[in-house]
């Protein structure tokens, strides 16, 4: 049986393994650590697990133990899809090197960049990041990835799943040629596939275990019920939880709880808070030093309970997790390997339970397709749908509220709202008909002021017919002179039309509703400052403009002059 002093390893990074309490190297550690030795490019492809992380580390202890960094420029870079495996990278480098004088930046999220601005100045050997963190840096113009000589992305499909395949191959084109390069996977994506053939050259593949399979050790149950409401699926969902975490009794001694949306996250473990079990949250939305406390609890027993999602799925080395517990089946089949992956490590026994309902039949299926044999069915715990309404009335009442306005629909109150301001307009109008209806109170003659006939002749009512027997010549002139085609006419005539237009009171009221430059005749007729009258304000006894309105119809035949059909006043 190959062990560890048997690897060529620096006798400093044995030291440090030895009181790490290893002395077998996993299978992929012991294929890969002599290729890496040797400056190959490493493929590895081995379920979450099974030791992918000393596989690169131990060489990179070695190869790195002579020679000094530069300032800004790291001798290596290890990629990482999420903080939380960052830091577990970073500590397996505390624990491998600390007989040696290697320095380590850590490069994530949540933490000021001045700290590790000083780190990069200082010039570090190892340099541990997230993708973004670092273009970050590398864009600010403080940082340098020409003098890389060993590049590590590890957990590669979960950098495509997270989208940073693009800022991968640009990572990849910072760094020069002549790298050592080790690309470590569980499972082999064709996307993964074409990013190892244009970087890796004559990269060595190891494959420990079939791609995207589950370890032996582990357990797996799933557990499967048609909710009595579509509503209340994800109250009975949490009641076939609490009954299973039950069910377990003391040897579920800690458990992983995966949901697949943040807001789930939230409600799961507040749920569980409120029916005594010692739960908490951790997501990709909390500040990194709630996730790191978090983690730590966990870590040490204060917390029982994690409830997550995806991003507690990688790089999470909690050898004593005892349970997984599926909230939700996740939607992308390899999320299901690594997630039942936190439990049964180290040769540890282990139990993965999942919860689904008759939606998650096709997600299932691809899960079954792609570790290649069913999942074991398991039963409901008896009365685990009894105590599912754990939502008092009211908080269901004021969720269903919040969820039918979310949607586009209204609550009873903005019912009552609308509905009162119906009634209100209703009134109004009511009022409005009322007013209209009431006969209007005539002035004393001696009080009304003195009209002429001119005034008086504007503020009668005009009816239809007097309109129509009206002659029509003065009408078809305007118009026709308006569009340029009155030539044939005299200038005279046109001029004579023009004057009996601007003495008709009808067109000076028009004019005025188009906003026209009002003329001296006019100012004379309404009352003006030059006439000395009284304005006609609102609309009292006289006929609104807007009723005189009237439209001109244009007809023309082969052997006919065109003729304007008008109705009512000019228009």
């Amino acid at each position: 049986m190959t062990k560890f002093s048997d690897l060529a390893l620096d006798p400093r990074v044995l030291k440090a393994v030895a009181e790490a309490g290893y002395e077998t190297p996993t299978p992929i550690q012991a294929q890969a650590i002599p290729h890496a030795l040797q400056g190959k490019d490493v493929l590895g492809i081995a379920q979450t697990g099974t030791g992918k992380t000393a596989s690169f580390v131990l060489p990179m202890v070695t190869l790195l133990g002579q020679g000094r960094a530069k300032a800004r420029m790291p001798r290596s870079l290890v990629l990482c899809p999420t903080r939380e495996l960052a830091a577990q990278v970073a500590e397996n480098f505390e624990t491998y090197a600390k007989y040696t004088k290697l320095t380590k930046a850590l490069l994530i999220g949540g933490v000021s960049f001045g700290e590790q601005d000083k780190l990069i100045d200082r010039g570090v050997d190892v340099l541990i990041a997230t993708p973004g963190r670092l273009l970050d840096h590398h864009e600010r113009g403080k940082l340098l990835l020409t003098g890389v000589q060993i590049m590590v992305v590890d957990e590669a499909d979960r950098m495509l799943d997270m989208g940073f395949i693009p800022d991968i191959e640009r990572i990849f084109s910072l760094t020069p040629f002549t790298r050592q390069t080790f690309f470590y996977s569980a499972t082999m994506a064709p996307e993964i596939e074409r990013i190892t053939n244009t970087f890796l050259s004559n990269a060595v593949k190891i494959e420990v275990a079939r791609q995207a399979t589950a370890s032996l050790t582990i357990e797996q149950k799933l557990i499967q019920f048609t909710p009595s409401r579509k509503d209340k699926s994800f109250a009975e969902k949490r009641a076939v939880l609490r009954a299973l975490i039950k069910a377990e009794g003391e040897t579920c001694t800690n458990a992983i709880i995966f949901c697949n949306r943040k807001m789930d996250v939230d409600v799961v473990s507040k749920s569980l808070k409120q029916h005594g079990f010692n739960a908490s949250p951790i997501h990709g939305d909390l500040d990194q030093s709630v996730r790191t406390k978090t983690l730590d609890g966990f870590r040490d027993g204060s917390v029982h309970l994690l409830v997550a999602s995806d991003v507690a799925a990688r790089g999470l080395d909690i050898p004593a997790v005892s349970h997984v517990f599926n909230f939700d089946v996740p939607s992308h089949p390899e999320d299901y390997v690594h997630r039942i992956g936190r439990t049964g490590r180290a040769g540890r026994l282990g139990k993965a339970y999942s919860i689904a309902v008759p939606s998650d039949d096709k997600y299932i299926n691809a899960i079954e397709a792609l570790v290649k044999q069913p999942i074991p069915r398991g039963e409901v715990p008896e009365g685990a749908l009894e105590g599912a309404s754990d939502v008092p009335e009211r908080a269901r009442e004021e969720r269903g509220a919040s969820s039918s306005r979310s949607r586009g629909g209204r609550g009873p109150r903005e019912r009552g709202l609308r509905e009162d301001k119906a009634v209100e307009a209703v009134s109004v109008e009511a009022v409005v008909e009322v007013a209209v209806e009431q006969p209007r109170i005539e002035q004393p003659r001696a009080e009304q002021p003195e009209r002429t006939e001119q005034s008086a002749r504007s503020e009668r009512p005009r009816r239809e017919d007097d309109r129509r027997s009206e002659p029509r010549s003065d009408n078809r002139s305007d118009v026709r002179s308006s569009d340029g085609r009155g030539d044939s006419r005299s200038s005279e005539g046109r001029g004579e039309q023009r004057n009996d237009q601007r003495n008709d009171p009808r067109n000076d009221s028009r004019s005025d509703t188009r906003n026209e430059p009002r003329r001296d005749d006019r100012r004379d007729y309404r009352g003006g400052r030059d006439s000395g009258g009284e304005r006609v304000v609102g609309m009292g006894d006289h006929m609104p403009d807007f009723l005189l309105r009237s439209f001109a119809i244009t007809t023309t035949t082969a052997d006919e002059p065109e003729e304007t059909l008008a109705t009512g006043s000019e228009g």
